[in-house]
């Protein structure tokens, strides 16, 4: 939880990537500290040196450790509970291979796995992308991400990000295994050190590398390393894409409660109510037996109307609704939250498997619906001109770019200029400490890159040849 000072600062890049969010522990009681303490904001400085101590060999990898963990960033902006925190849980990954080739097979599996949690599991469709050189991981060689969209106010939201660190922190923290191929090679190769040669040898400094860096001893060789997250900023996204006026949309897979049964009771038919109740207790007791995650709302203090929206505010994905006249034919109403869809069927041992088949078919639909909205935000632009009025549209923008960190600051420069001329002439007044500004940035560089059509220019009109497609917005 707590890293010294001086093991932050030692990678010079990470800590000034998060210096303005970091949080210091100055005091014990009364007394200063020697040495400022951060509480952690993200968990490289203060796991490496114990890589360094675990691996020694090439047998010790790969070295691949998950944890769940709280961090602390101590951001300027209003918090936003579940988007944006100061303390906020995830998931983090951190792995070390002898090669790069394995490190960079395993950010994109990794990313893989971010993707499928959104999209077959919350039902939110991403885009799968390489972030730029600007909003890279601080200290990282590259960074990729999975982006989502709130259609309801435009604006994109970073969902999870798998690192690739390249060999920047095991030269920091000398992470280093003995390579066995390179031991014997060298073991084969070198003549019978003795006399003056070997002490000349022994005296020699290391060559420098290209990167101005000392290359390992002899032998051994800098592991490449892997870092990778997700946070229960999940729930926010999921929350914001599916939700509506009556609260929560839950999709069937991530649902606590799938099924919630309600008898549907009268004051004057004691009997058929009685029935009705009986039938609600043996369609609980199928659904249960299927495998459904089923509670049955027997409540007597509230009527089903209350109990309807109470459900229906919680985001249960089924309501079943069983009344009098549905006990005397053994059936029920099914009652779909995310469009309002109800279906009649009967109560019976196949019940179980048709409301499983439901769920399926609701979780499939939310996907599509999401994504039909998402998709139909994206805008492709070529010029200044059109981005600026596609993104006052709330739109994402995916424009040909050159990829230039000038650019990229500029894009952000103007388009926060221009939101707050337009919001003053509306007479609204803005304020550089709020949680959403009008700036656009780089969401990603996409995975999926359409074809650049042949001598295609920077979309901003200040940069040279577009070297890529880029997706750009307003985000959290």
């Amino acid at each position: 939880m707590f890293i010294p000072e001086a093991t932050l600062i030692k990678e010079k890049d990470h800590v000034e990537g998060f210096a303005p969010e970091v949080a210091w522990v100055t005091h014990s009681g009364d007394t200063p500290l020697k040495q400022r303490i951060a509480i952690r904001p993200t968990s490289e400085t203060i796991m490496y040196p114990a890589y360094a101590r675990w691996i020694r060999s090439h047998r010790d990898l790969p070295l691949r450790l998950n944890q769940w963990t709280n961090v602390v960033r101590w951001e300027f902006k209003h918090a936003t509970p579940f988007i944006r925190t100061r303390e906020f849980l995830w998931q983090e990954g951190h792995s070390a291979f002898a090669t790069r080739s394995e490190a960079d097979e395993e950010v994109l599996a990794v990313l893989d796995r971010y993707a499928r949690v959104y999209e077959e599991l919350l039902a939110v469709p991403v885009v799968k992308g390489r972030k730029s050189e600007k909003e890279k991981f601080a200290g990282g060689l590259y960074t990729t991400t999975v982006e989502a969209f709130i259609p309801t106010n435009g604006r994109a939201i970073q969902g999870a990000t798998s690192h690739c660190l390249g060999q920047n922190f095991s030269r920091m923290f000398q992470i280093l295994y003995d390579n066995e191929t390179d031991t014997a090679a060298a073991l084969a190769a070198a003549p019978a050190a003795s006399g003056e040669g070997a002490a000349a040898s022994a005296s020699a400094a290391p060559a420098v590398g290209e990167d101005g860096l000392e290359p390992p001893p002899e032998g051994r060789s800098y592991v490449w390393q892997n870092s990778w997250g997700l946070t229960t900023r999940t729930i926010g996204v999921m929350v914001m894409v599916h939700g509506d006026d009556k609260g929560l949309v839950t999709p069937p897979r991530v649902a606590p409660l799938q099924v919630v049964v309600v008898p549907v009771a009268k004051s004057k038919d004691a009997e058929g109510s009685a029935a009705a109740m009986v039938l609600c207790r043996e369609a609980t007791a199928l659904l249960s037996a299927a495998g459904v995650r089923v509670s049955l709302d027997d409540r007597a203090n509230h009527t089903a109307g209350w109990k309807y929206s109470h459900w229906e505010q919680k985001g249960v994905p089924l309501r079943l609704e069983v009344g009098t006249r549905d006990a005397a034919t053994s059936t029920c109403v099914l009652v779909q939250r995310h469009n309002g869809a109800k279906s009649v069927v009967p109560v019976d041992e196949h019940l179980g498997a048709g409301v499983l088949r439901l769920l399926d078919e609701i979780q499939a639909a939310m996907l599509e619906k999401a994504r039909k909205e998402r998709d139909e935000r994206i805008s492709i632009v070529t010029d200044w001109a059109d981005f600026m009025t596609e993104l006052e549209k709330g739109n994402m923008i995916l424009a040909p770019w050159c990829q230039t960190i000038e650019t990229e600051e500029w894009v952000k420069d103007e388009t926060k200029r221009l939101a707050e001329l337009s919001a003053a002439s509306r007479g609204e007044e803005t304020d550089d400490r709020a949680a959403l500004t009008g700036a656009a940035k780089t969401l990603c560089i996409p995975l999926a890159q359409p074809p650049m059509p042949e001598g295609q220019m920077c979309f901003t009109g200040r940069g040279g040849l577009a070297t890529a497609w880029a997706l750009w917005g307003r985000s959290y």
